[in-house]
């Protein structure tokens, strides 16, 4: 009577089952694409240890490296509580402690499988520089207890030393090249890309110890003492570069008093670049502690000193010439300053650190004529000191010191590194680019990135979608025509 209903239900349901099998199985087989995954995330952590305090930073990059060198961005910036780390030569072991805030900042940003492979560096700068001049065995001992500190963190330690003032100048520069996409930049095509060959910007800095200039002279660097040279994103770069130990903010000022100190017949010192009204009572003996003060004391000279300001902007650029020697360069083509060679200024500059806080205090980062500038700090100087503490309360920390620094750093740009009226225009005072901080620091993660192996994105087998919901279907039919044979077999009754 030919097949039983039961027996032709079975026969349907198993070549549905095995239509559907062969099918899956075709498909799994059609060649998959190659898809890249994106690439790990690395980090860096650096330490800024200035000589009036000490800043952490945490950048980032693909494993993946352009040209041998990171793409890098900042992650995290944190500022240690306290002052410089040259300040605990007293408690060494404080210096150390004085980071554990920050680094545990830093940790908890840093993904725990990430940890072991992250480097963390500290760099010393000026105020350390000078402290190891006074007493070796003092910064030896702060360096050390850093050492300690860091090396017991889960981050893999490179080390806690002093920054070479050309290093310094050098990183700076290169990190405002950087953000601004003259080293590198990405392209409408989604690609990183080198610029074609531009104009690399100059950079000043200035931190509480000492102050560098970095640029690309318009021709050969006579004195290969001051060049710099280094390779990134595959294009070899050299500058001129120089760091002017004891010529920062703060020891300029503190080289000023010592001067003033000098010349003063009695226990009264009348300063001019302090505003009228302002005094107050010092012991001099902190002033020749310095290592950039050169004089001894006067014989019989007071326990303490009282400092009167006279708010004369004239006598206080006279006595602010004082600190440089001038003189040292008479006669001589591409000088300075105290005979330091320097070729002629070129292009545009990034003035940062203490250019950029002296002149945003007395508001004049707006690109303003020299003539306005200059006009601007003179009239700041000759401001009661009572008028200026009511303009800007709060700030009584530094505010005796602006008309100083604002004096010093015109000085210090046009006198000493030769800007003009008319290459005025081309220094933007500014503390950050692109939403990073400008300094050493990123430079030295630049480098850094350009010593660590970079790692390829990994690669995955991917099938197109349609190739995918397809299996996926004929799969379930497989299993649904499995199952319903399985259930024929149990669960219809035998005729």
């Amino acid at each position: 009577m030919g097949l039983t209903w039961k027996k032709r239900v079975l026969a349907a349901l198993q070549g549905a089952a095995v239509a559907s099998g062969l099918t899956t199985l075709i498909l799994i087989l059609v060649e998959a694409t190659s898809v890249l995954l994106p690439a790990e995330t690395k980090f860096g952590v650096v330490f800024d240890a200035g000589s009036s305090h000490t800043s952490l930073f945490v950048y980032q990059w693909p494993a993946d490296k352009e040209n041998n060198t990171g793409v890098v961005s900042q992650a995290l910036a944190c500022q240690v509580k306290g002052p410089g780390i040259s300040s605990y030569a007293s408690d060494p072991a404080q210096a150390g402690e004085s980071l554990e805030d920050c680094l545990a900042e830093a940790l908890a940003l840093v993904p725990e499988a990430r940890r072991r492979e992250t480097p963390v560096f500290l760099g010393a700068t000026a105020g350390m520089r000078l402290l190891s001049q006074k007493n070796s065995s003092q910064a030896g001992d702060i360096l050390a207890a850093i050492s300690r500190v860091l090396g017991r963190s889960p981050l893999d330690f490179w080390g806690a030393e002093l920054l070479a003032g050309q290093d310094e100048g050098a990183l700076g520069w290169i990190t405002i090249n950087y953000i601004l996409g003259m080293l590198v930049k990405y392209s409408f095509s989604g690609e990183w890309i080198r610029p074609l060959e531009g104009p690399l910007v100059g950079a000043l800095d200035m931190g509480g110890a000492s102050t560098q200039i970095t640029f690309v002279p318009g021709g050969p660097i006579l004195d290969k003492s001051t060049q710099a040279t280094f390779r990134l994103y595959g294009s070899e770069h050299s500058v001129y570069t120089h760091s002017y130990l004891c010529f920062g903010r703060d020891q300029m000022l503190t080289r000023l008093l010592a001067q003033l100190l000098q010349s003063s017949p009695g226990p009264l010192i009348r300063h001019p670049c302090y505003h009228s009204g302002y005094w107050a009572t010092l012991s001099p003996a902190t002033l020749y502690e310095s290592p950039c003060v050169h004089t001894t004391p006067p014989p019989g000279l007071a326990w303490n000193l009282t400092v009167e300001g006279t708010g004369n902007p004239g006598a206080c650029v006279s006595a602010i010439r004082g600190l440089f020697n001038f003189s040292s360069c008479e006669g001589r083509g591409h000088c300075a300053f105290n005979g330091v060679y320097q070729p002629p200024v070129r292009g545009q500059f990034y003035a940062f650190s203490n250019f950029y806080y002296t002149f945003h205090f007395l508001n004049v980062t707006s690109k303003q004529p020299l003539a306005t500038v200059n006009a601007t700090v003179w009239e700041f100087c000759q401001r009661p000191w009572k008028q200026v503490e009511a303009s800007s309360p709060g700030q009584d920390h530094w505010l005796r010191d602006y008309c100083a620094s604002g004096l010093y750093i015109l000085t210090l740009l046009l006198e000493g590194y030769g800007f003009r009226e008319d290459t005025w225009s081309s220094i933007e005072f500014r503390k950050q680019l692109g939403g990073m901080d400008i300094g050493w620091t990123l430079g030295y993660t630049l480098n850094l990135t350009s010593m660590i192996p970079a790692q390829p994105p990994a690669r995955w087998q991917a099938e197109s979608y349609g190739v995918w919901a397809a299996g996926v279907v004929f799969a379930v039919l497989t299993v649904v025509a499995t199952l319903g044979v399985t259930a024929v077999h149990l669960l219809w009754p035998r005729g």
